[in-house]
């Protein structure tokens, strides 16, 4: 399937991906993985909002990574900042400065690694990893097509980000642990 095929079809709410011109498509998260989604949003929108960086989205969105090889995802969250609103038209083309993906034990759509190395390609600047049933998240700085540093962050600790960096909220502060 081309990209141009992809956007063509009827609009939904069910997760789906385009991975090099292969459809993918999901089940429904379960509560849990959307009650982990909106707390996060909650916290990253209003720090986002108050300090006037950009825009935090909400999956399903499409991502466009790559038109031409026919890759789009769908991130959980992931946020655009200012100077590079003019990705977001019709669809997001191009790659988000920051992506956050709420990991459930099964993955709904593709494998972790491989998406990954998608957003260390085509230019994400970080992406946030919650490991929900953990209770800690993994921040992984991108640059050059790779994974440049690694951070973990427990329940209690006040997530740093390079992306967000007047961002010091905790897991335990943002989330509405079940």
């Amino acid at each position: 399937m081309t990209t141009a095929e992809y956007l063509a079809t009827p609009e939904t709410v069910k997760p789906q991906e385009l991975a090099y011109g292969v459809l993918r498509a999901a089940d429904s998260p379960l509560p849990i993985h959307q009650q982990a989604v909106a707390d996060l949003f909650r916290a990253l929108d209003a720090h986002v909002r108050g300090g006037g960086l950009g825009r935090v989205w909400l999956a399903p969105l499409d991502v466009i990574l790559d038109h031409d090889a026919a890759l789009v995802v769908q991130p959980d969250l992931f946020f655009i900042a200012n100077d590079r609103a003019e990705i977001v038209t019709d669809r997001v083309r191009g790659a988000p400065d920051l992506v956050v993906e709420v990991l459930s034990p099964h993955p709904r759509v593709g494998v972790l690694t491989e998406r990954l190395e998608w957003f260390a390609h085509y230019g994400v600047r970080e992406c946030w990893l919650f490991h929900q049933f953990e209770r800690r998240l993994e921040i992984l700085h991108f640059d050059d097509g790779r994974v440049t540093d690694r951070q973990t962050f427990q329940a209690n600790d006040s997530v740093r980000s390079t992306v967000l960096p007047n961002f010091h909220e905790s897991l335990d502060a943002m989330l509405t642990w079940w």
